[in-house]
């Protein structure tokens, strides 16, 4: 009875029904259908046969129509208390627009031949109808217009894919040549590709999914680059983009310092127990034991990867006074120029480091390159900090060699599995990996949430790099290059 009491309140604020009788009403809201639409899930496809309406009660959907060259453009975003569909009650006649979730959306939904019905019997149904379909014919006037100068729009259109408002900000305030940005919660996947229609280029993320099957779809909207705004291409098939004529370009470099530092802020917090200090003195609890760490000077630290952030967290070590251990490929006698630093092999690295950092790409050649032979070999109590991909590390071998002490301490601001947790709020939600959740019991483990990258210099070094290889791509400069063609330095 509460719900049903909430939709004939919800019926009357929408103003197709508004002029109903409660008798009418009631009967209309008797035979409608709460429908649930997952994330980037098609409510229905512009061309086929329809037979329902829907009313959009929470969520957003994002309407699509075909324009120039049958591509589809966006067109409106429908919120609560909008409809579509209503011509299909009035006969069943083929959808006018593609509907796509653009998050979880529920709407109610009624069908024609229940609408039939309800219309033979109440008049007044039929009369609030027609006026709903009058509203339906201006805003599909409104709507081809807005198709038609979306058409003679000819600015770079760029479809920005798992934005968050520090993306947005960051972006907006750098937009030197005019371009039209639109910004997309959703991921890119195959379930969400539709979306980039209308677009020149994309600009995706480390966690957005660029296989063979989206790259195919991407072409097909005639999208012609793919801008990363991050250093890491692992998710891209670039070979999939060069059979399909697509630019792929990426950062390799926005801020070291950001991310060098994000490692030293972890080594710092897991070894003066900072973290479980402040939640004890919240607590009203002064107590220090438990709370003893280590000098940083005169402690050996090995960097795996010696590439611009590597170098940085060098530097920044050094300061501490940690001799360091370097092991990168190919190798770089330069590094040895200042005292202090030594380049050895991994295994030397492993046997000798009191703290070990991850600074190399993920390739096939380092892909769990932290596993449970590697982890057997190092100082029992070692502290393993991994700033750079979560696939570095084997997290199973990890969880065991935490539980048995081999690991000292682990500060992790990336995860191999990571795409379905990071860069969300899931806090109503139980944790569906084992693996994750066990890491997050451990009093030795601190886990951030990829945000090495999270400053205002980075974001902003992101957004002009970003857009400056869009430039180039746009004036001829990139077209055709690919993100392998260019060194891997993170």
């Amino acid at each position: 009875m509460e719900e049903k009491n909430r939709l004939t309140k919800f019926l009357k604020k929408v103003k197709y029904f508004a002029s109903l009788e409660d008798n009418a009403l009631n009967l209309l809201r008797d035979k409608m259908q709460n429908v649930t639409f997952a994330e980037g899930e098609v409510l229905c496809n512009e061309g086929e046969p329809g037979n329902e309406m829907f009313i959009i009660d929470t969520g957003e959907v994002a309407v699509f129509k075909l324009g120039k060259d049958r591509i589809p453009v966006e067109v409106a975003i429908l919120q609560e208390g909008d409809i579509a569909g209503e011509m299909c009650l009035f006969g069943q006649d083929r959808r006018s627009a593609t509907l796509r979730a653009i998050s979880e959306t529920k709407a109610w939904v009624l069908d024609y031949l229940t609408f039939q019905r309800l219309s033979e019997k109440h008049s007044a149904l039929s009369k609030a109808m027609l006026y709903s379909l009058s509203r339906h014919l201006r805003r599909e006037t409104s709507i081809v217009a807005k198709l038609m100068s979306s058409d003679l729009d000819h600015r770079f259109k760029v479809a920005f894919f798992d934005s968050k408002p520090y993306t947005e900000t960051a972006f907006e305030k750098y937009n030197p040549y005019d371009y039209v940005y639109k910004f997309f919660e959703p991921r890119l996947t195959q379930q969400t590709v539709s979306m980039a229609a209308g677009f020149k280029a994309v600009c995706a993320f480390v966690n957005d999914t660029l296989d063979t099957t989206t790259i195919e779809e991407l072409a097909g909207l005639g999208i012609e680059m793919i801008a990363l705004r991050c250093a890491g291409y692992n998710n891209v098939d670039l070979e999939a983009c060069e059979r399909n004529a697509i630019t792929v370009a990426r950062v390799p470099a926005y801020s070291p310092h950001a991310v060098a530092e994000h490692a030293v802020a972890l080594i710092l917090a897991l070894n003066r127990r900072t973290h479980l200090a402040y939640n004890r003195v919240r607590d009203n609890n002064f107590s220090l034991k438990g709370m003893v760490g280590f000098d940083l000077y005169g402690k050996t630290a090995g960097i795996i990867g010696a590439g611009k952030i590597g170098q940085c967290l060098m530097n920044i070590l050094l300061g501490f006074g940690c001799e360091i251990m370097v092991y990168t490929k190919p190798e770089d006698p330069s590094l040895t120029e200042r005292p202090g630093v030594h380049l050895v092999e991994l295994d030397e690295l492993f046997a000798k480091a009191d703290i070990i950092s991850l600074h190399a790409p993920l390739t096939p050649e380092t892909y769990h390159l932290i596993n449970g032979e590697a982890l057997q070999k190092m100082k029992r109590g070692v502290m393993l900090i991994n700033t750079s991909r979560g696939a570095l590390i084997d997290a199973v071998a990890l969880l065991d060699g935490l539980k048995s002490g081999q690991i000292g301490f682990a500060g992790l601001d990336v995860y191999e599995e990571e795409s379905e947790y990071f860069f969300e709020d899931l806090s109503h939600q139980v944790m569906a990996d084992d693996v994750l959740a066990r890491l997050t019991t451990f009093n030795n483990v601190m886990l951030t949430s990829h945000q090495g990258f999270l400053t205002a210099e980075a974001l902003a070094n992101i957004a002009s790099t970003t857009i400056e290889n869009i430039r180039e791509f746009e004036l001829g400069k990139r077209m055709g290059e690919l993100t392998y063609s260019v060194v891997a330095s993170d």
